[in-house]
């Protein structure tokens, strides 16, 4: 389902060189191959939005016990589930709507991770504002992500390795660490280790940000150098 505005034009390089790309997509094939004819790309979508709305309402709840958090946990693999089968399914069945699905999945993306990353700040283990942080920088790089695709042509789908799977599955490890530390994490100061995890994710995010951004605006330049005055 996912697929460049302009991909009917032209073929956009899809760039994805984490760590567990090339397992991840035999897994994804393997379910492709043996999903019945009823399922639909736009089903899958559907299917990862309601994922990232059990992580939102796992993370929120678990101000009232932490055996919540076991449904943002579940949530995080039906979110999986649907984000990486959506696209994939079409690609597998040749069914690709290229602009439709390249809004239509970006746009979800966009919705889930907000609700995601806000739920996380809604917890008891992490400040709102911290997790905002994080929030930013993984929508810097969404927006770099985007303009890859309009001035290289390219579609970056993971940074230093990693990729959104990647991310879920740091962020599962995350929620399982706030169940064992239970109700009363330990605070430093005003933080506690969960914001400085959080938000060092988030400077990370932030800082791959500038320096993605540098060595394009560098590429770009000595492709299309300034005209001699």
């Amino acid at each position: 389902m996912t697929g460049p505005a302009g991909a009917d034009k032209k073929q956009i390089a899809r760039i994805q060189e984490n760590l567990l790309a090339r397992s991840e997509r035999l897994l994804l094939n393997w379910l492709c191959a043996r999903l019945p004819t009823w399922v639909v790309p736009d089903m899958l979508t559907a299917v990862g939005m309601l994922g990232a709305l059990m992580v939102f309402a796992g993370y929120v709840l678990s101000n009232f016990g932490d055996e919540w958090l076991w449904c943002a946990i579940l949530g995080y693999m039906i979110q999986w589930f649907g984000d990486s089968m959506d696209g994939s399914l079409a690609r597998y069945r040749k069914i690709e709507r290229p602009r439709y699905g390249y809004f239509l999945d970006h746009s979800c993306d966009g919705l889930a991770t907000a609700l995601v990353v806000v739920g996380i700040g809604l917890s008891s283990y992490v400040l709102l504002e911290v997790a905002l942080i994080a929030l930013a920088g993984y929508l810097l790089l969404s927006i770099h992500a985007f303009l890859l695709v309009r001035v290289l042509g390219e579609m970056k789908l993971s940074y230093a390795y990693a990729g959104p799977t990647e991310l879920r599955l740091i962020l599962i490890v995350l929620t399982l660490a706030m169940i064992a530390a239970g109700s009363e994490p330990v605070l430093l100061g005003k933080f506690t280790w969960f914001d400085l995890v959080v938000g060092s994710i988030g400077g990370m995010l932030i800082l791959f940000f500038v320096i993605q951004t540098a060595r394009t605006a560098c590429r770009l330049a000595i492709d299309e150098p300034a005209p001699r005055q």
